[in-house]
């Protein structure tokens, strides 16, 4: 009976909006319209079902699946998850057939004469979750075919949605109106639709974070009732973080904005930037676990960052007019690079992180960049231009390959930036003034701005003289063999290695269930002992483990991460190697790994003969003034 009610809903929800389209198609339609209908009552089941109905070119009739999703910087859209396609003209079936080559891209047949071609399809979400039993995301680039050849600002898109009885909603896109487990949006084009997704569930909160004419808002779908509970300094912490972004950047670049947080270990993790919104998927008691909330404090961070730097300023090959032209990354160590940075310090400034994470966050960056085997071959932009295979890379050799480092090495990059404004001003200028330049101005509604590598230099230099092209150039251009150090050794600091777990690396062990060695022996390690990754430099590698190898035993005792930990602490003291064994496919061998360090863990330390300009920047900004600590004088 449930699934025949389901349907039969369907059903009528489907002829309404029929009805609704043959009516408007009376109309001067235009070539570029698209009516969309999703229907996400069977979104517990990561079914979507999607009706949309274009004006009918007689003919061969192209149609576009978004391919280059924005803030992916990869061809990302999930084409493999598009089931069930069917396309009518005027209610009769007409062909279609995939291009060979752009897979992405359909044509249609069309009759002479025919008014309307519609397109039913369902998506179906497999391998990467976006939906539990109680919320899902609702990403509109996966539940559309728009006219191809067309730019996406000029298609018009008029959708509607149905949600699970009884749950909630919430959106950067403009309603139309509202009924009970149902909602129609005004019409937008597809660039802001696109970049406008939604979330909905069972257990919801909508909390105002204040930010004036231009309100901020904190939208939450949860797992549970429970989870929905937060603290009063968290709340504190989120308005914070409003403010002092846009005391950071001087000006805002959205009308309202919406962070579109779910909370569940079911519904996958994500974290993707929108012009006034963005999507912010963690675990289901990020809101209650001290480490899951700092974590949080960084996404939300760096997300939110995003509205001015990616997402309204915008590298000009990242700017593309469609989503099937090709996104090209060599300004990924900008987009990417300084968001990361910024989403360290925001935190830091809103009471959401102390100043001491901030420096624990920024020497496990430090740490895992200068034990990067990959860098003495591989320079930081590389990792950008090849993006699209960067991000899906296997953790195995990820030591030897690099991963997204234009994100880490970059924020060290733009840390370093920041202390040499200051030193070179005295302590009066800093990154904050080039980021009003840059990203700030009037505020606007949403718009982008692209700019180039020239630009960034010539604003740099408004800012402070200095040989800014050369300084980048070095640092992202070329082969370094060790990590950018100048923002910490600049700002006063320190890194040093001690026994005492990195808190930045507590929290990704807790997220994660592996252990970070990669500072002693070299290695990391889930809790089923299975090597993730090896650095070939340092002693694991050349007591002759590898990746995907499984540690069996340590030191005669059945392998655990904590067994293991002691083992690598004990060499400190002691004077015997770590005797393991491990398995290489069905083949078991002993190792021993000579290695005397004990465990190490990277901290910074105050160097009191410089200033402390790390302590400078994570102040929080009042009006526009430049954030000074109290009693700061440059040179003590």
């Amino acid at each position: 009976m449930k699934k025949i009610g389901q349907f039969t809903a369907r059903k009528l929800f489907f002829a309404v909006f029929s009805v609704a389209v043959l009516a408007v198609s009376v109309f001067a339609q235009g070539a570029g319209d698209v009516r969309l209908a999703l229907d996400a009552s069977d979104a517990a089941r990561n079914v979507f079902h999607v009706r949309q109905t274009m004006t009918a070119v007689p003919g061969k009739f192209g149609l576009f699946y978004p391919k280059w999703i924005p803030g992916e910087h990869a061809p990302t859209g999930p084409l493999n998850d598009l089931v069930n396609l069917h396309v009518t003209a005027d209610g009769k079936p007409v062909e279609w057939e995939r291009d060979n080559v752009e897979m992405f891209a359909f044509t249609a047949d069309v009759p002479e004469g025919a008014k309307t071609v519609e397109v039913t399809f369902d998506y179906v979400s497999q391998g990467y979750t976006i939906a539990s039993a109680n919320l899902a995301r609702i990403k509109w680039n996966r539940y559309i075919l728009y006219p191809r050849g067309m730019k996406s600002d000029d298609v018009r898109v008029t959708a509607s949605m149905r949600v699970p009885a009884g749950w909630k909603f919430a959106t950067a896109l403009p309603v139309e109106r509202e009924a009970k487990d149902a909602v129609d949006f005004k019409t937008v084009n597809l660039t802001t639709f696109v970049d406008s997704p939604a979330i909905i569930g069972k257990y919801f909160a909508k909390i105002p974070l204040g930010g004036g004419d231009a309100p901020a808002e904190m939208d939450i779908a949860a797992e549970s009732a429970d989870a929905l509970k937060y603290k009063p300094e968290t709340l504190a912490g989120w308005k914070k973080l409003v403010e002092q972004a846009n005391l950071t950047f001087g000006a805002r670049h959205y009308n309202s904005y919406k962070f579109l947080l779910t909370l569940s270990d079911y519904a996958g993790d994500e974290g993707l930037e929108h012009h006034e919104s963005s999507e912010d998927g963690v675990g289901e008691k990020s809101l209650s676990d001290e480490y899951l909330l700092l974590a949080l404090g960084d996404l939300l961070g760096h997300e939110y960052t995003h509205s001015w730097n990616g997402k309204y300023r915008r590298p000009d090959r990242l700017t593309t007019p469609d989503f099937e032209q090709p996104m090209h990354g060599d300004l990924l160590w900008v987009y990417e690079g300084l968001t990361e940075y910024l989403g360290h310090v925001l935190p830091a400034r809103a009471g959401l992180w102390t100043d001491e994470m901030f420096r624990e966050a920024i020497a496990e960056t430090v740490a895992m960049m200068d034990t990067q085997s990959g860098r003495r071959w591989r320079p930081v932009v590389d990792t950008a231009r090849a993006v699209q295979f960067t991000y899906p890379s296997p953790r195995t050799w990820h030591n030897a390959r690099r991963g997204v480092d234009y994100y880490y090495e970059g924020s060290l990059i733009w840390l370093e930036a920041d202390v040499l404004i200051r030193e070179k001003s005295g302590g009066r200028l800093s990154l904050n003034d080039f980021l009003r330049k840059f990203h700030g101005g009037p505020s606007t509604g949403p718009m982008v701005r692209p700019y180039d590598f020239d630009e960034v230099v010539r604003t740099l230099n408004e800012v402070v003289p200095y040989d800014w092209r050369t300084f980048f150039i070095e640092r992202v251009y070329k082969v370094q063999n060790n990590a950018p150090m100048g923002g910490i050794t600049g700002g006063g600091w320190k890194l040093v290695y001690t026994d005492k777990s990195n808190t930045q690396g507590e929290i990704d062990f807790t997220s994660g269930s592996y252990a970070n060695l990669m500072y002693s022996i070299g290695i990391i390690v889930n809790e089923e002992g299975t090597i993730l990754d090896i650095n070939p430099e340092m002693a694991a590698f050349k007591a002759g483990l590898g990746p995907d190898m499984t540690i069996r035993t340590v030191n005669g005792e059945d392998f655990s991460l904590g067994a293991l930990r002691t083992a690598v602490a004990a060499t400190k003291t002691g004077t015997a190697p770590i005797k393991l064994t491990a398995t290489n496919g069905t083949v078991e061998n002993a190792f021993t790994i000579n290695y005397r360090g004990g465990e190490r863990y990277p901290h910074l330390v105050r160097d009191p003969s410089k200033p402390d300009y790390l302590s400078a920047i994570t102040q929080p900004l009042v009006g526009g003034m430049t954030n000074i600590p109290p009693g700061f004088v440059p040179g003590e």
